[in-house]
């Protein structure tokens, strides 16, 4: 181990990441959420002490410090891994494990491939349950799009005369019929997860596919006390009562994607279908 005194090197931190992928689940979440704020904190000193340097660092970084570029990959990394592990889905094409069973097993194409890797390159949180897929790859794009109209192959699958059994969208038969508009426009949710998409089929292999907009709002409470500031999420119970969410956050942006990561994670059903408003109070 290192000196108190001294940064952990990168062979420590990722020690550390290993052991605290060992703990029980209970542990090993805000253990995990601490030591990305942990290589957060190492990446914005790295950042500063960058700054007043005139020309671009070309050096490799010494053994006792790990350079930015780094500290963001073993971040990535981390995320990945743990939803890989808690979710079960690889991301790089129709491979699934299920979850807390059978650790995947990963090479350099999974890597190379992954799109949810990719995702969370991106900056963007990793969901707590699978995407649709477009032609056996994970279709993340189709979630973050606001209103983006997709021309593609679909098709209703129907049992005589009944209501719809559900559609296959660019291969993916993993899709919900929630509402029959007419008999070429339906309401449709990939697995009961996630956005709602209105699918407009106008030929034998025709089809449009849009998403809905949010249908309900939730409030998000901005409060100052001594110059501090904290975001609260209210939430409506069943039962009539409220909870209220604490969102660890310090700007607006940064409340609203921790809001909807709680929403994916608490109620994956909603997932893209509630809208955010701001109360300053």
């Amino acid at each position: 181990m290192s000196k108190p005194d001294q940064p952990l090197d990168a062979d420590e931190l990722m020690d550390l990441a290993e052991r605290a992928a060992q703990l029980p689940a209970t542990e090993a979440e805000w253990v995990g959420r601490l030591f990305q704020e942990v290589l957060r904190a190492r990446t914005h000193e790295t950042e500063l002490q960058a700054q007043p340097v005139s020309a671009p660092r070309e050096a490799q970084p010494s053994g006792d410090e790990l350079d930015d570029r780094l500290v963001q990959v073993a971040i990535d990394t981390a995320e990945w891994l743990r939803t890989l592990w808690d979710v079960g889905y690889m991301g790089a094409g129709s491979f699934r494990s299920q979850p807390r069973s059978a650790f995947p097993s990963i090479d350099l194409e999974d890597i190379r491939k992954s799109s949810l890797f990719a995702r969370i390159r991106q900056g963007k949180h990793a969901l707590p349950f699978p995407p649709p897929t477009r032609q056996g790859l994970p279709w993340h794009a189709l979630l973050d799009d606001n209103g983006q109209t997709h021309a593609v192959n679909a098709e209703v699958i129907r049992d005589g005369v009944g209501p719809p059994l559900g559609a296959i969208i660019e291969g993916c038969a993993e899709w919900d019929v929630i509402e029959e508009v007419d008999g070429q426009e339906y309401v449709v949710q990939h697995q009961g997860k996630g956005p709602t998409y209105r699918l407009c089929v106008s030929g034998a292999a025709t089809a449009e596919l849009c998403r809905e907009p949010p249908t309900s709002t939730r409030t998000i409470h901005l409060e100052g006390r001594s110059g501090f500031h904290s975001y609260t999420l209210e939430w409506p119970e069943a039962d009539g009562s409220q909870i209220f969410v604490t969102l660890r956050a310090a700007t607006w942006e940064r409340a609203e994607s921790e809001a909807e990561r709680w929403l994916a994670n608490t109620h994956p059903e909603l997932y893209g279908q509630i809208r955010f408003e701001r109360c300053e109070d």
